[in-house]
C-alpha cells in the first residue's frame, strides 16, 4: 500500500525536508512538496535539501534535485503554489496529505476536505485516518482450576505472559469539523465518542 501511494507534502523548511526524505527512501510512489515561500538564510542552515546558492529561490523548486536523488524510483515533484489557494479538487490526485508550517485554520480547512474525500490526513501529531482498522497485541488470559481462594475446583481468570494474541479493532474520527462544533451531549455524539481517538480533540 506505501509503494502505491501519492503524498502531497506542504511546506518544505527543516521539518518538511525530514519528512519528505524519509517517504521518498521509504519508496512511495509519488511525492509532491508544495511550498510557496523563498529560501531564506535560516533555510540554508537547516533545511539539508537545499543547495548552497539557493537563497531567493522557491523552496519547493529548490529542493527538488537533491530529493529526487534519494530515490530515482519515486516520482517527485515541486509545486510553487500557496496551499490556500488550492481547489478541493487538487487533494483527490493524493492518497495521503501531510502538512507541516500551516496555520491551524489551514489544517482545519485540507483536514475536512481530505476526510470527506477518504484521504489520509497528518499534521504534527495530529492524524486522521478515517474510519479504519489496526491491530493491538495482547496478553492472553488463560484459565486455571488451581484456584487457592475459592477452592480447588474454582477456574480462575489469570494472564499469561507468554502468549499474545492480536486483537483487530476499528477506529476513526468522529466527522462534522472541529471538536467544538460536535454536540457531545447528544446520544449521537456519546457513541462517536468511544470511538474517537485523543488525537482528534487536538483540532482544539
Amino acid at each position: 500500500r506505501l509503494r502505491a501511494s501519492r503524498v502531497l507534502l506542504v511546506g518544505m523548511k527543516g521539518l518538511g525536508a525530514e519528512v519528505a526524505k524519509n517517504l521518498i527512501l521509504a519508496g512511495v510512489k509519488g511525492l509532491t512538496m508544495l511550498d510557496h515561500q523563498q529560501v531564506s538564510q535560516e533555510d540554508t542552515r537547516a533545511q539539508f535539501l537545499v543547495p548552497v546558492g539557493s537563497l531567493g529561490r522557491n523552496r519547493a523548486e529548490a529542493s527538488l534535485e537533491r530529493a529526487q536523488n534519494l530515490n530515482p524510483m519515486v516520482d517527485v515533484k515541486a509545486d510553487p503554489g500557496n496551499i490556500e489557494d488550492k481547489a478541493e479538487e487538487f487533494f483527490a490526485q493524493f492518497d495521503a496529505v501531510c502538512l507541516t508550517c500551516c496555520s491551524r485554520c489551514v489544517m482545519v480547512k485540507v483536514d475536512q476536505i481530505c476526510h470527506q474525500n477518504g484521504i489520509k490526513f497528518f499534521a504534527g501529531m495530529f492524524a486522521d485516518l478515517g474510519a479504519h482498522e489496526f491491530v493491538e497485541e495482547k496478553t492472553k488470559v488463560a484459565k486455571s482450576s488451581q484456584g487457592v481462594e475459592d477452592g480447588p475446583d474454582t477456574k480462575k481468570a489469570k494472564l499469561d505472559s507468554t502468549e499474545t494474541t492480536m486483537v483487530k479493532k476499528p477506529s476513526g474520527l468522529c466527522p462534522g469539523g472541529p471538536p467544538a462544533e460536535v454536540d457531545w451531549t447528544s446520544e449521537k455524539g456519546k457513541a462517536a465518542l468511544k470511538r474517537t481517538a485523543p488525537d482528534y480533540f487536538l483540532h482544539q
